[in-house]
């Protein structure tokens, strides 16, 4: 059984930044995650900028896989290893279920970009809620490395064998519906 649609599916997705030093207006590595998501088709629902504190990052994330209207949530910055870096401790009990793939691929792409450095990404993501929760290092290289060359395609129904698009719960009760 095919994963993939003969259509585009457009797909509501939230941006949130993890950073202590930036500001929505110097955040390049959100704004690349804007552009290429709405370049893409996709309808940007909500952005965000919070310091990267445990509880600040579970409640924002909280809030949005508890939206309806949201299927995906993309999360840059707070995956490295500063004392200050605690995305993944914040977000993965939050995840119903853990894509270890995403973390694998992108440690995998990113060796050819940045070497032995990519041990120290703690990229990972989750389906919380039946929203898809994506966690990349800050830096606007990564965020392009992760849309380019893994969320692009897998947040496009039409990617063969399979995408992720199935297992967003709104897209599966439309079509479940028509």
């Amino acid at each position: 059984m095919s994963h993939a649609a003969k259509e585009f599916v457009p797909l509501h997705i939230a941006v949130l930044t993890v950073s202590d030093t930036r500001t929505l207006e110097q955040d390049s590595s959100g704004q690349l995650l804007v552009d290429r998501l709405t370049e893409a088709g996709h309808v940007l629902a909500d952005r965000a900028l919070i310091p990267d504190d445990i509880y600040r990052l579970r409640a924002e994330v909280s809030r949005w896989i508890a939206d309806p209207q949201l299927q995906v949530v993309l999360v840059t910055g707070g995956t490295g290893f500063t004392d200050r870096d605690s995305t993944p401790e914040a977000l993965l009990p939050l995840f119903d279920k853990q894509v270890e793939g995403f973390g694998e691929l992108f440690r995998q792409i990113s060796f050819t970009e940045i070497g032995t450095s990519t041990v120290q990404s703690r990229a990972v993501a989750g389906l919380a809620n039946r929203t898809l929760v994506f966690c990349m290092p800050g830096s606007t290289n990564a965020c392009r490395t992760a849309w380019d060359r893994i969320l692009g395609e897998q947040l496009d129904a039409r990617t063969r064998p399979c995408n992720f698009i199935p297992h967003v719960a709104r897209v599966a009760e439309c079509e479940g519906r028509s």
